[in-house]
């Protein structure tokens, strides 16, 4: 008896994983304007390209730097900031939070190990909270997009929500009310990253490995930029051309709280990364956003982001994870008031 068997599976192909990406939305949106509005197509695309031409120069830079910061392993510096009296541990780790070279992957085994190890949850609630806002690629693209007041504003704004989160954690937990915060899961790296040492090696290209680590890094991270910028300048494009002025105007236009707590609300569950939120903001603010509210839309995103929400939730009880949230949020509301009034 001839026993039939059936063909292995296999698994999605390249154009189905293709079509899950940025350059597939980049293209059917380009495509949609060509097909429903042709008149427009040329005003898109050149719009989108001198955008991305634009901030070119900031995406080069900061792929280069952050593959120096994996390759040398300045992730020690980060550590550091967990050592010592808690005052002074919230303090540097909100300040190292928007300096750390870290994967949204590998900040869970680092933040769990820091935990386990004793680190009180005032100091890593700082870090978590500043981690998302900024880092050395964001800050370039931030101020590529959107122009280096508001880029050092988004900065300041990320240490001060870092110190705002950690000392009301620490006035939580000297009550109790934060005891036990941590689940019983096990966690581990996703290998990423250069050889861990005690100290950083800033003469990388002098060990085969850690060179290895460099050219990785630029050529995953330079590609992950331009995929994401592109397509963000393309949605930037379609939204100067298509949404009237006056409907950005009426949500989130004009003076005082209002505006600037609904483009928070509206900003939390968006989820845009720090890399696909400036070109969207520009956009926004031509149409009539004003600088506070796109302030308080962009923090409350990027605390609210998908990796950072993953990696809160995959290590601390739901109640720490809610207080996550409503730091971030009302963070955001007073990072925009500040930002506006000055």
């Amino acid at each position: 008896m001839v026993e039939i068997t059936s063909p292995p599976r296999r698994g999605p192909g390249r154009l189905t994983t293709w079509l899950k990406t940025p350059w597939a939305v980049a293209a059917g949106l380009i495509g949609a304007v060509a097909l429903l509005d042709p008149a427009q197509l040329v005003a898109v695309v050149r719009f989108a390209t001198a955008a991305l031409a634009g901030t070119a120069p900031y995406i080069l830079f900061a792929v280069l730097l952050l593959a120096w910061l994996k390759a040398t392993g300045a992730e020690v510096l980060v550590a550091r900031a967990f050592e010592g009296r808690e005052t002074r541990m919230i303090l540097l780790a909100a300040l190292f939070g928007g300096l750390a070279p870290f994967c949204s992957c590998e900040v869970i085994p680092f933040i769990a190990g820091l935990l386990a190890l004793g680190a009180p949850l005032s100091a890593v609630m700082a870090f978590w909270l500043s981690s998302p806002l900024i880092d050395p690629p964001t800050l370039l693209i931030t101020a590529g997009a959107l122009g280096w007041p508001f880029a050092i504003g988004k900065a300041v704004a990320a240490v001060g929500l870092g110190l705002f989160g950690g000392f009301v954690v620490r006035a939580l937990s000297a009550g109790g009310a934060l005891s036990d915060p941590l689940r019983n899961a096990k966690t581990r790296g996703c290998g990423c990253g250069a050889p861990k040492t005690t100290a950083p090696q800033w003469r990388f290209w002098t060990e085969p490995e850690r060179t290895r680590v460099f050219r990785a890094e630029f050529l995953s991270n330079g590609v992950f930029l331009l995929k994401w910028m592109t397509l963000a300048y393309v949605i930037e494009a379609l939204l100067v051309t298509y949404v009237p002025a006056q409907v950005i105007a009426g949500l989130v236009g004009g003076e005082g709280v209002v505006p600037i707590a609904t483009a928070a609300l509206v900003g939390m569950p968006a989820y845009l990364n720090s890399y696909v939120a400036p070109p969207l903001l520009a956009g926004l603010m031509e149409q009539g956003m004003t600088a506070g509210a796109a302030m308080a839309f962009m923090v409350a995103g990027a605390v609210s982001s998908i990796p950072a929400m993953a990696a809160v939730w995959s290590l601390v009880k739901p109640r720490v994870f809610a207080l996550y949230l409503g730091l971030g949020l009302t963070g955001a509301v007073i990072a925009g008031l500040l930002f506006q009034t000055l």
